[in-house]
C-alpha cells in the first residue's frame, strides 16, 4: 500500500472504529535508533530472566532485535533462550518480515514469516531443530499489519493521550487477531532505571483463541520519548513482570 495514501487519513482519529487497521508514523516522529532497552523480568516474585529489546536501520527498512533469556532457578528449571529479528516498513509500519530462534526447554525451533501484501498471506516457515521436521503455514492478512515485537514500538509512536484507544491487526504466522490498546492514566512508577511520570496503556485481543485470556499493560514515559518503563503480561499461564533497568545507547 502506497504511504502517501495511508498517510491521508491515518492520523485523523485518536479513537479508531470497529475496522482495525495501522497509523502510519506522525511525518515528524523520530524512531529510537540505537536505544538498547534492558528490562529485567519477574515472574512469581523470582527474577526470572532479562530481556534486551533495540532498534534501529537496515536499508530502506527499520529492523526491531528482541533477546529473552532465563536466568537463575527459572533457568535450571526450564531456560528460555529466545532470539527475535522484526522488520517493518517505517513510511507506514506494516511489518515485513519476522525471524525467530527459540529455546524453551527442550524445544528448539527456527522460524520465519514473511508477510507477502501482494497476495494477502503470511507465509509461516519452522523447523523443529531437534526432530527435523519442517512446517510450512499460510494465512490470510490484511493490507497491512504489525507483529508481536514491532508492535511494542508501534504504540510508543502514538500520541498516547488519555482516553484514546487504539485499535489495530496483529500477526506472527497464525490467525491474525485484532489488538485494541486504551490509554487509561498517568502514573508514577518507580524503577531501577530511574522514577518516571507515565501514561499506563493496556493491550489485549478482541479476536481470536487469545481473546479474554490475555493482557498487557505498559507504562510509557509522559514525554516525547515514550520510553517503555514497566510492562506486566498476563497469560493464560501466569503473569510476568518487566521493569525498565537501563537503556543503553
Amino acid at each position: 500500500m502506497p504511504a502517501a495514501s495511508q498517510r491521508s487519513s491515518a492520523r485523523t482519529p485518536d479513537t479508531i472504529g470497529s475496522a482495525a487497521h495501522i497509523l502510519a508514523p506522525p511525518e515528524n516522529y523520530r524512531f529510537p535508533n540505537g536505544q538498547t532497552y534492558v528490562l529485567l523480568v519477574e515472574w512469581h516474585l523470582f527474577n526470572a530472566g532479562l530481556a534486551r529489546v533495540k532498534m534501529e536501520p537496515v536499508g530502506s527498512q527499520q529492523k526491531v532485535s528482541a533477546v529473552a533469556d532465563s536466568i537463575g532457578v527459572v533457568n535450571l528449571l526450564y531456560g528460555i533462550h529466545d532470539r527475535f529479528e522484526s522488520y517493518f516498513d517505517p513510511r507506514t509500519f506494516c511489518s515485513q518480515r519476522v525471524v525467530k530462534h527459540s529455546e524453551e526447554g527442550s524445544h528448539k525451533r527456527d522460524t520465519q514469516v514473511q508477510f507477502d501484501y501482494t497476495r494477502h498471506r503470511s507465509v509461516l516457515e519452522e523447523k523443529n531443530l531437534k526432530s527435523g521436521e519442517v512446517k510450512r503455514i499460510e494465512n490470510e492478512i490484511p493490507a497491512c499489519i504489525t507483529d508481536a515485537v514491532t508492535g511494542f514500538y508501534y504504540l510508543a509512536a502514538q500520541p498516547l493521550k488519555v482516553g484514546s484507544a487504539y485499535t489495530f491487526p496483529m500477526n506472527d504466522g497464525g490467525k491474525t487477531i485484532d489488538i485494541k490498546a486504551q490509554v487509561e492514566a498517568r502514573e508514577q512508577v518507580k524503577v531501577q532505571a530511574g522514577t518516571y511520570e507515565t501514561v499506563r496503556v493496556t493491550a489485549e485481543p478482541t479476536s481470536g483463541p487469545l481473546k479474554g485470556k490475555a493482557k498487557v499493560w505498559v507504562w510509557f514515559s509522559d514525554d516525547s520519548n515514550h520510553t517503555p518503563v514497566q510492562m506486566k503480561a498476563k497469560l493464560g499461564w501466569g503473569t510476568l513482570m518487566f521493569r525498565l533497568q537501563r537503556v543503553e545507547k
